[in-house]
């Protein structure tokens, strides 16, 4: 591993190097915190893809482009006399410390569980900060994410279930409201019943999924990135179903179901 000589020496050097990009390259003189808000979403999902993949080197390539947008950012901000990356830094730096009461100061904690709960408080009452527990959760987080983080945050000043088992009682009701408006979307005799049945059925999916979420949470796991695997299991044996099935001239239109549930089943017995 690096010195702390070097890793300076390389933030330096990465410093340089954006400076004169900035006046010399016509691409990135162009650019704004409007113009890079989009890039910066696809790297960062760039970066999730290879730490699910567990792909080290890929990892730490995609750091990179995301520490690249953050001193650009951070450039903007300075061209604009509102902040450099030295005000970044600080900013975190003195969050931290503030945060971390019983590392940088005298307060004792029992457990992680308790630096989460005054983690959360102390964010309350910072100047600028959040002022609302949930206010910290951005409303841009995709839903299933942005459940996960509510709850957890709500979990940090203590608004949880007793017993984690108890959240079942919770899946189960609201699986079961769910499952009364879809069958009342099928019972509905008129179009007007069909529609508020609908309307109601999506609110009740609403709260299933909201649980579901919970019950995840609840058992250290992480909802977003277990579907986000499923997701690609599932991509990977269609698209093997598709692939075996041009390779024999076929077409999937033309195929049953039975028929591609045994290739199907193949694409799983060889493990993908």
């Amino acid at each position: 591993m690096k010195t702390r000589q070097e890793k300076l020496e390389a933030f330096g050097r990465i410093l340089d190097i954006l400076d004169e990009l900035r006046v010399k390259c016509p691409w990135d003189r162009e650019q704004t915190t409007q113009s890079l808000r989009p890039q910066t979403i696809e790297e960062v999902y760039e970066l999730s893809d290879a730490i699910l993949k567990d792909d080290m080197k890929n990892i730490s390539k995609e750091l990179g482009d995301v520490l690249l947008h953050v001193l650009f950012y951070a450039k903007i901000g300075e061209e604009q006399n509102e902040y450099d990356i030295v005000d970044v830094i600080n900013f975190l730096s003195d969050k931290l410390i503030y945060r971390h009461p019983h590392v940088f100061s005298s307060v004792e904690v029992a457990d992680s569980a308790e630096v989460v709960k005054n983690w959360e408080m102390l964010k309350t009452k910072e100047k600028d900060g959040n002022r609302r527990i949930l206010s910290g959760v951005p409303d841009t987080l995709p839903p299933l994410l942005k459940a996960y983080r509510m709850q957890d945050k709500a979990r940090g000043v203590g608004f949880d279930w007793e017993e984690k088992s108890q959240v079942w009682d919770k899946v189960k009701e609201e699986m079961n409201e769910y499952q009364a408006e879809l069958d009342a979307i099928d019972a509905a005799e008129s179009e007007e019943d069909r529609a508020a049945a609908f309307a109601r059925a999506e609110v009740e999916l609403g709260d299933y999924l909201f649980a579901v979420v919970n019950a995840a949470r609840l058992y250290g796991l992480n909802p977003d990135t277990a579907l986000e695997r499923t997701c690609a299991k599932f991509k990977r044996r269609f698209t093997y179903l598709e692939e075996h099935t041009i390779r024999q001239g076929r077409n999937l239109k033309d195929m049953t179901l039975a028929e591609m549930d045994e290739i199907w089943d193949e694409a799983k017995a060889k493990g993908l």
